[in-house]
């Protein structure tokens, strides 16, 4: 059978209540509320203010709708493993609590890749463990492909964490999940995947990378609020101990009367690693809708209109003197333009938001991160920017 390509999606600006005087190609610095989302969030405000209408299985059954949802976003067969968190740092910071490296033994990370995923294992240097850190090569007719071999190559038999990220924040390099997963799982090293800059733009399956931990936070492809993510916990971490000790996470929890009876076991699966309080009962029903929205569309709809989006802008750039990455190792929903000799990307960036076009600045990157909501307009708009600005 051959495989159809995702239907040509038109712009969803009117599901959003952006500035329609904004150009904002700025995803992956914060995504912004569809009007489902905000509303969903409305809707949570006004429960709250009547809480005797809140009952106890209502601390349970938007989390258990929202597990389902995350699950059946990465086709993860159970939606028990999914935790929910208060951001990537907790969750990260609970994988590496879980994980046991042995003095000798290496964890491997990207070069210059997000804190979160890598303060988390700074801790294991001072106990004789290499942080292995994969830099890409020099040679940019070859960055991407060559900083893929270099990552495989780094995982020996002295690996016993690999960290990465499926898209690097910072300039959008694609890394190759099922491979890096393969020889992962041939060496015996744990894989903690930090899917912030991917899960809901990029498709994940969960079945085929096979990562042992998946993080991500709400707020940005997810377009959730803040201080909300979901995590995969898969079974090396069932035994764990988590961050935070919440009564919500044990097994009984769901009988208030019963509540003083203390539990040493907990629910099943990865809900031993939720944060405390984890029922918000504004912030949950945001998510759900912002997942459900996301459904609706699929992912792969979403990845494809930002590529198709974004080649005018490649084309034109390149002429204009800046790099950017193989169409093979990079992502349509976020790229990194490496700025011309002399161009200091910082400055570059203001120039355009005095414009009213918005992007970030990552290192030495101008980094692009368009959306559904995104149209011929605002590329039209960043490419005159980026013509004035130079």
């Amino acid at each position: 059978m051959i495989a159809r390509a995702p239907r040509p999606f038109p712009c969803q600006k009117h599901l959003f209540s952006l500035d329609p005087d904004v150009h904002y190609l700025n995803c992956a610095y914060m995504g912004p509320l569809p009007k489902s989302v905000e509303q969903a969030g409305v809707r949570g405000l006004q429960r709250k203010r009547s809480p005797n209408h809140i009952t106890a299985p209502d601390f349970f059954s938007e989390g258990a709708l929202l597990r389902r949802r995350f699950a059946e976003l990465i086709n993860c067969p159970a939606p028990e493993r999914i935790a929910i968190l208060p951001s990537a740092s907790f969750g990260l910071a609970s994988a590496a609590r879980n994980l046991h490296p042995a003095k000798g033994q290496n964890i491997v990370l990207l070069h210059e890749q997000f804190p979160s995923n890598v303060y988390a294992w700074h801790p294991f240097a001072q106990q004789g463990i290499e942080l292995r850190t994969v830099r890409p090569p020099d040679d940019l007719a070859r960055r991407g492909q060559g900083w893929n071999e270099r990552l495989l190559e780094a995982i020996d038999r002295q690996t016993a964490v690999v960290a990465v990220e499926s898209v690097h924040w910072a300039d959008g390099t694609r890394f190759d999940l099922e491979a890096v997963g393969r020889r992962a799982r041939e060496v015996g090293a744990a894989l903690v995947v930090d899917g912030t800059q991917a899960v809901g733009a990029l498709p994940f399956d969960l079945s085929r990378v096979q990562p042992d931990a998946l993080i991500c936070a709400g707020y940005k492809w997810l377009l959730g609020p803040y201080s909300i993510g979901l995590g995969y916990f898969g079974p090396r971490f069932d035994d764990g101990e988590p961050i935070e000790f919440s009564w919500m996470n044990r097994q009984g929890s769901e009988d208030f009367s019963q509540l003083v009876n203390y539990q040493d076991a907990y629910r099943p699966g990865a809900i031993r690693y939720d944060v405390g309080e984890h029922s918000h009962f504004i912030a949950l029903p945001m998510l759900i809708a912002a997942l459900d929205q996301i459904q609706q569309w699929g992912v792969e709809a979403i990845q494809a209109y930002c590529q198709r989006l974004s080649e005018p802008l490649l084309e034109r750039v390149r002429d204009a003197g800046f790099w950017i990455e193989d169409a093979a190792w990079r992502a349509g929903h976020l790229f990194g333009l490496r700025t011309p000799a002399g161009v200091d990307p910082k400055t570059l960036a203001q120039a355009l938001a005095a414009r009213k076009v918005f992007v970030s600045v990552r290192g030495t990157w101008v980094r692009i991160s368009p959306h559904l909501y995104n149209e011929a307009a605002d590329i039209e708009a960043l490419l005159n920017a980026l013509a004035g600005a130079l």
